[in-house]
């Protein structure tokens, strides 16, 4: 039997093995005041429940869907349900944050830890009133009794709870047992946000804290050749100027000095070799990759009869930024073989790792507090902010030190989306059928901060890896063949929300409604005569629920007026997406078009992502994906010349504003399965091919390049 001073382990495996221990000390175990079974809850004996949330919180809602999922099992009282941020140590796994899947891979050890905390409070309970375990139940907080008339509060059975063994295998609830699942709910930390308590990297403040900023070269790939610090220093509350890694750190008592100390720097850069590298010259060599075979990710079938039409388009897709509203930056404190960091990060592993790396120090003496995120969409995955922060504190001579990125550094000096391009191709028979299909993307592997070594350049699984929407054509088609070309870049290229599907989305959908129409046939229909009789199709490593996407499909055509008449001028296209094998995703928008100005009027989003933890999550975040997406489409895009990124803010990296919102509807499909799956990700990759369809369909014009220009309209 595991007792209390060993290890709880819980287990889920669910594309790698999440394992998750607690070693609970003797003080815990003796004072009765808090009963912590395992490293996910506390209940204090005020009945306070404290839930640890092992993921990064960055908008999506996770500090509130996490606490629910444990705080259902546990059959907590929801208004003393508090909630604290874990941060890494051995008793947790992984605490990265990315590819949708929090709450899926939280969802089996958080319920078995509420469970567990609650067979112990039970047992507990029982022991107390003389009575069978199987007579009580739990209710909000509370061991009742009906036999009995009682009701025991959690706090009143916190130190009988903790001096019993953890049990094994406790059962979980059934679903139609469930009260906080599945019901809307307020974020916990909404009014601390709302109201300005909650404290995010940028807000971190401690004792003796000095602020910095970072002159970087202007060329992707430049480096310092030398620098003059005499004026920067004359800046009243400049302490330090140094050189490091990254550029030249100006060191000062405030953030005010630290800027008019960066101005006034003298610094003189080596180009390197990407002083001629441009956005053009990229295109240019994107072009001239697609005239090679590329390597293959897909070859499935066969042409079934002869084709006797074929059509082919070439879509275009630019870089992209990330552009939080919170820009990099992070806190460290270098203090002889310790480093202590305040960071909001998607991966405070990843940085304890290479933090301790850059210092030569153990990782146990590196911690990593993780704050809020004002916005990540993957750029925090990368771990390079934090390891320069505690650069320039080891070069500062030690003691915190919080480094800020500029909203210039931001767009500059990021890591981006890549740019690609998409060559399509498809046959018809002499019925009428498409018999063949053809998708290769030209593309710069994403590999974070890494480049691809020789022997995964060469191993076509690691191209289909990094072709999503490419190789897994949810479409019932005779012959199909995908392939992937890589291009080299200087540009950085990583994570960006729903990583490599956007793209390849794109091409895919808004060829699918060039091939609707060649067929003369209604964009839904067709794809719905192209799912196939089968129940799952199986692309790659992907496997496709075609029920789930029929569902969507026909949900989408009767939610969204799919057939009715729009005025002249206005238009509506749709399309669709399966997230890596999990989220099913159809949109509607109507869109109107006047003297080559787009106004999107109304969105309708079908959205299947399993099991609904809480529905007001997965509506915000469908709501942000339309936003971000249509931002892509119509205003963002990310340009170099002379080896440097052009945008700089805002100003010329547009977002959507708020008066160019959307009528936004969001239908959640209620689930057959037991399981979660993303929705922070799967929003993004059809919304623009829904837009740029509704474009035809109002001007008759095809969009085959973002961002959508008025000149593509004309």
């Amino acid at each position: 039997m595991t007792t209390r001073r060993e290890f709880l382990k819980v287990s889920l495996l669910a594309g790698s093995a999440l394992a998750i221990g607690f070693r609970f000390d003797e003080a815990d175990a003796d004072d009765g005041k808090v009963f912590q079974p395992n490293a996910w809850v506390r209940i204090a004996a005020d009945g306070t429940v404290t839930i640890v949330v092992g993921k990064s919180e960055m908008g999506q809602g996770v500090r509130t869907s996490l606490p629910m999922i444990l705080a259902e099992e546990l059959e907590a009282d929801w208004t003393k349900v508090r909630l604290e941020q874990a941060s890494p140590g051995p008793q947790y796994r992984s605490l990265g944050t990315g590819g949708s899947f929090s709450v899926q891979s939280q969802w089996k050890p958080l319920r078995q830890a509420g469970a567990t905390a609650r067979e112990l409070l039970l047992t507990a309970a029982a022991a107390r009133l003389g009575v069978e375990r199987a007579s009580l139940r739990a209710e909000r907080g509370f061991v009742v009794s009906d036999v009995l008339q009682q009701r025991i509060p959690y706090g009143e059975l916190v130190a009988a709870a903790a001096a019993l063994p953890v049990p094994e295998n406790v059962p979980l609830k059934n679903a139609s047992e469930f009260r906080i699942i599945g019901k809307a709910t307020r974020r916990l930390d909404g009014h601390d946000i709302v109201t300005g308590r909650a404290r995010y990297g940028i807000d971190v403040r401690v004792p003796r804290m000095r602020y910095a900023t970072v002159v970087r070269p202007p060329v992707l790939g430049g480096s310092v050749k030398s620098f003059d610090a005499t004026r920067a220093k004359k800046i009243a509350g400049v302490r330090a100027v140094v050189q490091v890694s990254t550029g030249v750190a100006v060191i000062a008592d405030h953030t005010w000095a630290a800027l008019k100390g960066r101005e006034a720097l003298d610094v003189v850069f080596d180009a390197g070799p990407n002083a001629e590298f441009s956005s053009a010259l990229h295109a240019q060599r994107m072009r001239e990759a697609a005239a090679q075979p590329g390597f293959t990710t897909r070859k499935d079938g066969s042409i079934s009869s002869p084709v006797v039409k074929r059509i082919e388009s070439t879509y275009q897709y630019p870089f992209y930024a990330h552009a939080p509203v919170e820009t990099m930056n992070t806190v460290a404190d270098v203090r002889g073989d310790r480093c202590e960091l305040w960071s909001p990060t998607q991966a405070p592993q990843d940085v304890r790792k290479n933090v301790a790396t850059l210092l030569g120090i153990p990782q146990d003496n590196v911690t990593v507090h993780v704050t809020l995120i004002g916005g990540g969409f993957g750029r925090r995955l990368g771990w390079d902010y934090a390891v320069e922060a505690a650069e320039v504190s080891k070069a500062a001579g030690g003691g915190p030190v919080q480094v800020l990125w500029s909203r210039a550094d931001d767009m500059k000096h990021g890591y981006f989306q890549a740019a690609s391009l998409h060559q399509m191709s498809a046959g018809f028979d002499a019925d009428g059928k498409l018999v063949s299909w053809s998708h290769k993307k030209v593309s710069s592997p994403h590999n974070a901060r890494s480049k691809p070594t020789a022997e995964q350049m060469q191993d076509p699984t690691f191209f289909r890896d990094i072709s999503w929407g490419v190789y897994d054509v949810p479409y019932d088609i005779p012959f199909i063949e995908t392939a992937y070309l890589p291009v080299a870049t200087p540009v950085p290229i990583g994570p960006w929300r729903a990583v490599f599907s956007p793209s390849s989305t794109f091409a895919r959908e808004s060829f699918l409604d060039e091939l609707a129409h060649a067929a003369g046939l209604d964009p839904i229909e067709f794809r719905l005569a192209h799912l196939g009789g089968a129940e799952k199709l199986t692309a790659g490593d992907v496997t496709i629920d075609r029920p789930r996407l029929r569902r969507v499909l026909e949900t989408l055509r009767a939610k969204s007026d799919w057939g009715k008449p729009l005025p002249k001028g206005s238009g509506r296209g749709m399309a669709c997406n399966v997230y890596d094998g999990d989220t099913h995703v159809a949109y509607s928008a109507e869109v109107t078009v006047r003297e080559g100005k787009i106004r999107v009027d109304r969105v309708v989003c079908v959205f299947d992502c399993g099991v609904v933890v809480n529905p007001a999550g997965i509506e915000a975040q469908v709501e942000g994906g339309v936003i971000w997406s249509l931002s892509s489409a119509l205003k963002s895009e990310l340009t170099f010349r002379n080896g440097g990124a052009e945008q700089s803010s805002y100003r010329d990296f547009e977002v959507l504003r708020i008066d160019e919102a959307p009528k936004i509807e969001v239908h959640l499909i209620p689930s057959h399965g037991d399981t979660p799956f993303g929705a922070g990700e799967p929003p993004v990759p059809p919304m623009v091919p829904a837009l740029v369809n509704a474009i035809h369909a109002a001007t008759g014009k095809r969009v085959r390049k973002l961002p959508i220009r008025a000149e593509d309209l004309a």
